[in-house]
């Protein structure tokens, strides 16, 4: 019997894969493939971003044990599997010029030192697929920006029996895929269905400081409409970090599945055939791999 299909999403803190590309997780767990997240840091320096939980008197001091609790709901609502990789959370440094980053944090790690845990994951685990965020972190996080290099780097190294001696046997995943959750022409497309709506829309400041920003290419676009139910109770549970008055919550499920019902990648590395544009994850694979 062939295997199943198997898909890893490498985030940098807990709530970051329940926004990026949390409805392709359900929806391939709900299709029977096998997903894991990945979290590379337990978010120990992220601030309560929830107003209605500014008050708590000790979320603040005890903000990782809170963050545990979030994300382990957050997996039981995608259905997901779920490991950390340990490394502590960097924070986001303010000020000009910018203060260094605390010492031992993720971002100042090593390079092979951080890798070797995720290389040893891929190894156990075998993912035929992984996605993570571009070079540029999807925004500049210094965490981020080092997911996506330790990402890029068991890509590359996991298949390699020379490279990381005693993190298990060789596996090479196949394809490459940096999450491409927020375009402007996506954000455009809801903003304007918003104004014909309601006559207002959270977007409106946005695409004004996106202006000038480079469009990012976008390959894969997987439909996830029937799996926002999903997504949005998997954001929820990240309680601290998620207004429920938010934003994101402003926008109908039915504006969304009639304007844009996908989530959006862009395929950057596949050692199978995989003419683009796609709308799969697996596209190229499911001939030698069951679902």
């Amino acid at each position: 019997m062939a295997e199943r299909l198997r898909l890893m999403a490498v985030h940098a803190h807990p709530d970051d894969e329940s926004s990026k590309g949390a409805g392709t997780m359900a929806r391939y767990v709900a299709e029977g493939a096998e997903v894991m997240v990945v979290t590379c840091t337990g978010g120990e320096r992220g601030d309560v971003l929830n107003p209605g939980l500014k008050d708590a008197p000790d979320l603040k001091r005890d903000i990782a044990e809170y963050r545990r609790h979030e994300m382990a709901a957050a997996v039981a609502a995608l259905g997901v599997r779920h490991r950390w990789l340990g490394f502590v959370d960097s924070g986001l440094p303010e000020g000009d010029p910018l203060p260094p980053l605390p010492h031992g944090c993720f971002a100042r790690t090593p390079l092979d030192v951080a890798s070797a845990p995720l290389v040893k994951l891929v190894r156990s685990f075998r993912p035929h697929v992984i996605t993570t965020y571009d070079e540029n972190g999807g925004y500049p996080h210094p965490d981020h920006i080092m997911c996506h290099k330790i990402s890029v780097e068991a890509f590359d190294a996991a298949g390699d029996p020379e490279r990381y001696p005693g993190t298990g046997a060789p596996w090479q995943p196949l394809k490459l895929y940096y999450d491409r959750g927020f375009s402007r022409r996506k954000l455009t497309s809801i903003h304007e269905a918003m104004l014909a709506l309601r006559g207002e829309s959270p977007f409106a400041e946005w695409l004004k400081r996106w202006e000038d920003r480079p469009e990012p290419e976008v390959t894969t676009q997987v439909h996830v409409a029937d799996y926002f139910r999903q997504r949005d109770e998997a954001l929820l549970a990240h309680a601290t970090q998620i207004d429920p008055k938010g934003w994101f919550f402003m926008i109908p499920h039915e504006l969304q599945r009639e304007v844009w019902p996908w989530e959006d990648f862009q395929l950057v590395r596949s050692l199978v055939p995989a003419p683009t544009p796609e709308d799969d994850l697996f596209a190229g694979l499911r001939t030698r791999v069951e679902v």
